[in-house]
């Protein structure tokens, strides 16, 4: 039994409560009551008491759509000309890299890099999509591993993909319904599962036939990229005369369980059709400018009533830094300042807590009674006044990666005062250096 005490507490719940000199009483890895610094001490004298000092506390944020296994393209060169399309820089750098993922080592540390640099940015969980198809069977058990060892809570699956032929689409099928059913009768409380399949562009009838019908067995939903590129839609158009999200969805792959990434190329009637299936879009600002690929509708799609999540796609494991960029790029894209603000406040402090519960059995992103112990104490002293109703202008203007001091997951510390608890990080980077030295030689 813990008591996180002398705190400044946004709670995010419905009614934005904030709690000056609030307390939380975490036993195991839930939160069990809330209240006043003194009330809490008196109620709990028993419990280990952590002075905070005045430290702000927030419910850990939650990452929507990531790609830890692109870790090692960080600063390699690519041999040839520089990619000048999205098709482009999928064949020259990320269909490589995933092709020459051969061994667990370079699985490992290729995931554990970026899930550390994440709880250093206040990221608590992930929801992954994963690719090694140099080693298929198994990959996601090292992801697993490599999630439970840092202590991030993770939603793993694996990308289903016809581009290398149908011995390693095949196996990537099997590799969601094994660990899928493996989750299930393995339960803990740090790892959720769901259906990979990369996007249109790759996928056969064939295959998406044989993926609905799997996934329709065992009960989930997908994740799944859909129009990230014009090329994904020329692609479907030319296929099945169809428009990617109206070709999907006449396989069932959307659903209230199933996350759509994406979607910058979808119109009018394929907005309709997310809304209608109540699929979640999740939108992934610096990696679509990245990419030269576009900007997401975001206003008509939160118009329509889509419920709009929040990523990084592997650009960067910081949602700090993502909800920084989703602010801003709306105002640019529509030409008008006003736009998108409580929009993006919802991806990340809302929608995506809305999206993860479908995996666990307790409530994320939010400081209640009964919810996870998944919480951000950040050492940010606020030179203006700050309450309920604007923080999240704190967080985009004020608040820095700096900031984060202690990070909390499961209701137990995995970074406390800046220095982590369970690992080595110094150590782990260096592994992780030598690791990708050799893998840059492979491609």
């Amino acid at each position: 039994m813990k008591i996180l005490g002398n705190s400044e507490i946004i709670t995010l719940n419905d009614r934005k409560e904030f709690i000056h000199d609030g307390a939380i009483l975490i036993e195991g890895n839930k939160i069990t009551d809330i209240g006043s610094t003194d009330t809490l001490r008196i109620k709990y004298p028993h419990a280990e008491y952590f002075n905070l000092h005045h430290k702000i506390v927030v419910p850990g944020f939650l990452n929507a759509h990531m790609h830890l296994y692109s870790t090692f393209a960080r600063g390699m060169t690519l041999k040839g000309a520089p990619p000048a399309k999205f098709k482009e820089i999928l064949e020259k750098l990320w269909w490589k890299l995933d092709k020459n993922l051969t061994t667990e080592e370079e699985i490992y540390y290729s995931a554990v890099v970026p899930l550390i640099e994440g709880i250093k940015s206040g990221t608590t969980g992930i929801i992954d999509h994963h690719a090694s198809f140099g080693l298929v069977p198994g990959s996601l058990d090292i992801l697993e591993k490599a999630a439970i060892d840092i202590g991030v809570r993770s939603v793993l699956c694996y990308e289903v993909s016809d581009r290398w032929g149908k011995d390693l689409s095949k196996q990537s099928i099997n590799e969601n319904s094994r660990f899928i059913e493996k989750t299930r009768k393995n339960k803990n409380s740090l790892t959720g599962s769901t259906f990979g399949l990369h996007a249109s562009l790759t996928l056969s009838n064939e295959t998406l036939e044989e993926c609905s019908s799997e996934a329709k067995r065992l009960g989930v939903g997908f994740h799944v990229h859909v129009a990230e590129g014009i090329e994904d839609v020329e692609n479907s158009l030319k296929k099945s005369k169809k428009r990617v999200v109206d070709r999907l969805n006449n396989f069932g792959i959307f659903s209230n369980k199933t996350l759509a990434i994406h979607c910058v190329h979808i119109n009018k009637d394929e907005i309709d059709i997310l809304a209608e299936t109540k699929a979640m879009v999740v939108h992934n600002p610096e990696s679509n400018m990245n990419n030269a690929v576009g900007v997401a509708p975001l206003l008509e799609m939160n118009d329509a009533g889509v419920l709009i999540g929040l990523g990084t796609d592997g650009y960067t494991p910081s949602m700090l830094e993502s909800a920084k960029v989703a602010y801003i790029l709306p105002k640019l894209n529509y030409g008008d300042p006003r736009v998108g603000n409580e929009i993006v406040e919802n991806m990340l402090f809302k929608n995506n807590g809305i999206f993860f519960g479908k995996f666990f059995d307790n409530p994320l992103g939010i400081i209640k009674k009964g919810a996870f112990a998944d919480i951000v104490m950040l050492d940010y002293y606020p030179p203006t006044p700050l309450n309920e109703n604007n923080f999240f202008y704190h967080l985009i203007f004020g608040i820095r990666e700096s900031a984060i001091d202690s990070v909390m997951i499961n209701g137990e510390f995995v970074l406390l005062n800046k220095k982590f608890t369970k690992i080595d990080e110094e150590e782990i980077n260096y592994k992780a250096s030598k690791i990708a030295g050799k893998f840059w030689e492979k491609i």
